[in-house]
């Protein structure tokens, strides 16, 4: 056995020792060989809390918790949710017009008298007229009842689109809770990678003192590991970044006090194809938006088309028209009375307009052909949804596999590519292969959970169903 495999042999063991130690006596030394992931509450570095949030416990901040904050604070959310709110206030607006409205209006009119006592102006009755009525007025022509119908139409088309706000915001939260999630724990595997690169610079130095290594190896070993510190303090700005993200989309106050309770490597199940493609096509409400606005344009095509259809007013009036505001008027026979009633019918035919209600009737037309061809692209592009998006879920969830095994064998090969460099029988650029293969392959694991996610999140845009662990 040469010197340099026995000193090999003596670091070895002293390693394996220090591995073996419980963690407080490791001074929080990783091991060699991790775990595929960390845990959820795995320890990540994190910029210092404010001072108004030192004190207090973290906020254990779920996925669903996540999802109702944005649901409450995201401003264009809220704004598909105003124009749904206006769109149905429309509707009873124009529900309201065909009903009877009531009005009461009370007006002194007085008139300069000539010398026979008689009014100047004769459009009017008398010097001092008081009248003071209630009107109850009902419009009726079919254009009201199309506008009505166009209302609700459009009411509906308005709360679908709400409802496809709703479900692009939790694939937002989605993303953006998952990206943190795998952020931190991108950032715990370069932590461990420059601890590893720190331990291999020590031993190749070591080794260089016992005259076993060139001192090529060092300079390699540094290189190395000054590059995995670059890499670890760019892993805690993406934690960072993503951290604030999500609490831009979260808290209306910047409170950036909180950690994440779910774990982005949960077991979550992808829901059966025949299951997802029958809620894909029941309950996708761009469909029910497209059909809504074909709807609303066939009323505006009856809306235009009353325009050669005539229109009917009903009047009835109750109350006063003297020359005294009061409800009788003494004459040398006796009082009369001069509360009454008057009622009246009008009906308007339309006869000519310039060919107004033809050009009217064409734009209509136009439009509604318009909302048919968007309906069908709809349905078109749902079923080409419906494949693509379930084949990139499929997709993610079968790589998820391959990459969490390919992250454990990267980490069996650093440390045995490791040991077999402490024995002699490795070079210093397979020890640095295998550091990058296996961050590499950490970061690549902490991907594909976070592709897979989104996918699953993208599937609850048409089915309105999240599936969750």
């Amino acid at each position: 056995m040469n010197s340099r495999t026995a000193n090999g042999i003596l670091l070895a063991l002293g390693a394996a020792a220090a591995l073996c130690a419980p963690p407080s006596s490791r001074g929080g030394q990783q091991p060699d060989s991790p775990p595929p992931h960390a845990p959820a509450n795995a320890h990540v570095h994190q910029e210092p809390a404010p001072a108004a949030a030192q004190g207090r416990a973290l906020l254990s901040l779920t996925l669903q918790d996540a999802i109702a904050l944005a649901r409450k604070n995201d401003p264009t959310y809220h704004s598909a949710l105003t124009e749904a709110g206006l769109a149905r206030e429309d509707r009873a607006q124009a529900r309201d017009a065909l009903l009877p409205g009531v009005d009461f209006n009370t007006s002194v009119l007085y008139t300069q008298a000539n010398v026979l006592g008689n009014v100047k102006f004769i459009a009017n009755n008398a010097p001092h007229e008081y009248v003071s009525l209630g009107n109850v007025h009902q419009e009726l022509d079919a254009s009201s009842i199309a506008a009505y119908r166009r209302s609700a139409a459009l009411a509906a088309a308005a709360k679908a689109r709400a409802e496809v706000a709703a479900r692009g915001l939790i694939v937002t939260v989605v993303h953006h809770y998952f990206a943190l999630a795998a952020a931190e724990q991108k950032l715990v595997s370069a932590q461990r990678a420059a601890e590893e690169g720190e331990k291999f610079l020590a031993l190749t130095q070591n080794l260089e003192k016992g005259g076993e290594v060139a001192h090529s190896d060092v300079i390699k070993a540094e290189l190395q590991m000054r590059d995995r510190r670059r890499l670890l303090q760019e892993a805690q700005l993406a934690m960072l970044n993503a951290r604030l993200d999500l609490t831009v989309l979260l808290f209306p106050d910047f409170d950036d006090h909180f950690e994440l309770a779910d774990d982005l490597h949960a077991s979550v199940p992808l829901p059966p194809r025949d299951q997802f493609e029958a809620q894909a096509a029941h309950e996708n409400p761009d469909i029910r938006a497209a059909l809504s606005a074909v709807q609303a344009a066939g009323q505006d095509v009856a809306s235009a088309r009353t325009g050669y259809l005539p229109s009917v007013g009903l009047d009835f009036w109750y109350g006063i028209d003297a020359e005294r505001y009061a409800t009788y008027t003494p004459t040398p026979d006796g009082r009369i009375q001069n509360l009454g009633s008057a009622a009246m019918a009008s009906i308007t035919l339309p006869l000519w307009n310039w060919r107004a209600t033809q050009s009217r009737v064409r734009q209509a037309e136009l439009r509604r052909d318009q909302a048919k061809l968007e309906l069908s692209l709809t349905q078109r592009k749902l079923l080409a949804e419906m494949r693509s998006l379930y084949s990139e879920a499929e997709t993610a969830l079968d790589e998820l596999a391959g990459l969490q095994r390919s992250s454990e064998l990267a980490g069996d090969s650093l440390r045995l590519t490791t040991l077999r460099y402490t024995n002699g029988e490795a070079t210093v650029l397979e020890v640095v292969d295998a550091q990058t293969t296996f961050a590499q392959a950490s970061a690549a694991y902490q991907d594909g959970a976070l592709r897979y996610r989104v996918a699953l999140a993208n599937l609850q845009t048409l089915t309105g169903v999240l599936p969750t662990p």
